[in-house]
């Protein structure tokens, strides 16, 4: 599969996130490094300002394909060709709740704009990518007939988007089966998570035969975001068996830059970068990892720059607090060790707060003395 991520461009597009010209140098350079097969860098018919961050991030000769997002207008067109892209989008609204709001017309109108905005493309030897807005609510035999009309004029990709995010993972196979198929044009998922089923959805249609997908760091992007870079990065080197190099220095450098970019935060639980996700607590998950690390984890810590741990909290068990009493040079008394486990329990419970190495030492040792 091919990872086209467009944080630069959708993931900018979340609400109240403005990337700078230095951020997004930082970030396309992160990706580059991270391991991303294309980027898309931003929207030139925004003006001279996103036009000049465009130019300077071509200027760094990322040996990738970069592309920019256009609507099928000759204007648009136009605007990327000034920055001097060799890639772009063609993004035109092909379900007709999307037709009617944004043309008042019909198909037959949208296809006239594509055919204009494809003749100027191929004229400049231009690669296309057919964005379809809100595939996902389309006819079926309309995609077609868009696929038809591109391989005609030369595009060579045609993006499925799941513009709202509506999809079910078996819903993209079957539409995924039948596009694919035709063997028309390459195809690109482009799924929100409005549901929470980006991700599933981009690899859904990659196992159905698409060739590329979308996605953004993070996750971000409009409303409820975007297929997540990390979690399609992690999902094609352990999933899909790709021979992918994830190097854990990279990922963590550049999740934090878009974090502080983008000013969003995410949540500690999150998929492959979330902070506590090689946190521990449960006492039946502390004793298999502490005999096989394989026991509760798809893959390691250190191989996205995380650490595990062992919170000593409500759940823990007598594993976990063995653990800490050897890892701080103690003897272990299993007796004292079971009089002091209903203690931890109550204690985190009532205070909503897990206890400290040193707490777990005094309460140990003023078991041993008679205390409790």
């Amino acid at each position: 599969m091919l990872i086209n991520d467009t944080t630069l461009r959708d993931g900018e597009q979340a609400p109240y996130v403005a990337f700078n010209t230095k951020e997004k140098l930082k970030i396309a350079n992160a990706l580059f490094e991270a391991g991303v097969d294309e980027l898309e860098i931003g929207i030139p018919a925004m003006g001279k300002k996103e036009q000049n961050d465009i130019k300077e991030i071509l200027s760094m000769r990322l040996p990738i394909r970069i592309m920019t997002w256009n609507r099928a207008t000759q204007s648009d067109l136009q605007s990327s060709l000034e920055c001097g892209v060799k890639a772009v989008d063609l993004s035109i609204p092909v379900s007709d709740i999307m037709i009617e709001a944004k043309y008042k017309s019909d198909k037959s109108e949208v296809l006239k704009q594509l055919e204009k905005s494809l003749t100027l493309a191929k004229q400049e030897s231009l690669f296309v990518c057919i964005g379809g807005e809100d595939s996902s609510r389309a006819d079926p035999l309309f995609l077609k007939e868009v696929m038809e009309l591109g391989l005609e004029l030369g595009a060579k990709r045609f993006r499925y988007c799941d513009t709202v995010g509506i999809m079910k993972p078996h819903q993209i196979y079957e539409n995924i089966s039948y596009l694919s198929g035709l063997k028309l044009l390459d195809i690109e998922m482009h799924t929100h998570n409005d549901f929470g089923m980006a991700t599933a959805n981009a690899l859904s249609g990659v196992e159905a035969g698409a060739l590329s997908l979308n996605t953004t760091v993070i996750g971000l992007g409009e409303r409820a975001g975007n297929a997540s870079f990390e979690q399609i990065l992690m999902a094609a080197k352990e999933l899909f068996g790709e021979k992918r190099e994830v190097n854990p220095a990279v990922l963590q450098n550049l999740v934090k830059l878009v974090q502080n970019a983008s000013k969003y935060k995410i949540s500690p639980n999150m998929p492959i970068v979330g902070k506590h996700i090689f946190a521990h607590e449960s006492g039946i998950h502390v004793n298999g990892i502490i005999k096989n690390e394989k026991t509760y984890e798809a893959f390691s810590p250190k191989s996205v720059g995380l650490k595990r741990n062992f919170p000593i909290g409500k759940h823990s068990g007598s594993s976990t607090l063995e653990f800490y009493i050897k890892k701080m040079g103690f003897e272990v008394d299993s007796a004292i060790i079971n009089t002091i486990l209903p203690k931890v329990r109550e204690i985190v419970t009532k205070r909503k707060k897990v206890l400290s190495k040193n707490e777990l030492k005094e309460l140990y040792f003023g078991a041993f003395h008679g205390k409790y």
